[in-house]
């Protein structure tokens, strides 16, 4: 996908779709080669769409393949310096986060990450995110793996540990995302949340994706899929 990887940047995502009877799929932007014209996606199988695309071999392609949509991750266009200066922890799966955390390290800036997942099973590009982040935090909910409990336990005992944060990101299911930013307003923390779990269309026609910020309607896909996560209404 030459184009999409020509223009794509952190945070943003593209809409997959298998055939002419499946749904419209939004994906985050993994991870990206502009020089081989490739991006990286990662799915979890879920549903029918997913099922088939887990059978795709090398030569075989999308019925549908848009992109880049969304609006890239804020903190690609703050200064670097100030970035620097700033105690940042990333809260989500891998997959999401992932670009992001790149693009901050080939940029100079280390970031800490809480990885959390249901199982052991479902931890991926591990290594990957080691080689990126500052910190890397594994947690999963039933203790198959490093430690047992959720991303807000982590953040919890790190700030009980001492540990400062002056930006928190939380990417990943809704519910996980709310918990998270009721956690990060108690302890004062700013919060990024991605909302890309409500996205249908992806372009601003559906409406599906419609969401309160404050006291402002927006539109997941075009206006996001960003925002400040102690002004969504969850």
């Amino acid at each position: 996908a030459p184009r999409v990887a020509k223009h794509c940047e952190p945070g943003r995502f593209v809409i997959v779709k298998m055939d002419d009877l499946g749904e419209r799929i939004p994906l985050t932007i993994c991870d990206y080669d502009r020089e081989a014209g490739t991006i990286t996606i990662v799915v979890q199988i879920v549903g029918a769409s997913t099922e088939k695309m887990s059978h795709l071999k090398a030569g075989d392609a999308f019925e549908d393949f848009v992109g880049p949509l969304g609006c890239p991750s804020e903190l690609i266009s703050k200064d670097i310096e100030q970035l620097k200066k700033m105690n940042i922890v990333f809260i989500a799966g891998t997959a999401p986060v992932y670009p992001q955390v790149k693009w901050m390290h080939e940029h100079g800036v280390d970031v800490d990450v809480i990885v959390g997942a249901k199982n052991k099973e479902l931890i991926i590009l591990e290594e990957e995110m080691k080689a990126v982040a500052g910190n890397l935090y594994i947690t999963t909910d039933d203790g198959s793996y490093v430690r047992k409990g959720m991303g807000t336990d982590v953040l919890k005992d790190l700030v009980a540990e001492g540990k400062h944060y002056d930006l928190c990101v939380a990417i990943g299911p809704m519910i996980m995302m709310k918990f998270v930013c009721l956690l990060t307003k108690e302890l004062g923390i700013p919060t990024i949340v991605s909302m890309n779990p409500i996205m249908v269309d992806g372009t601003g026609m559906c409406g599906a994706c419609r969401l309160k910020v404050g006291d402002e309607i927006k539109f997941a896909c075009v206006d996001g899929p960003e925002f400040d996560g102690h002004l969504v209404d969850f």
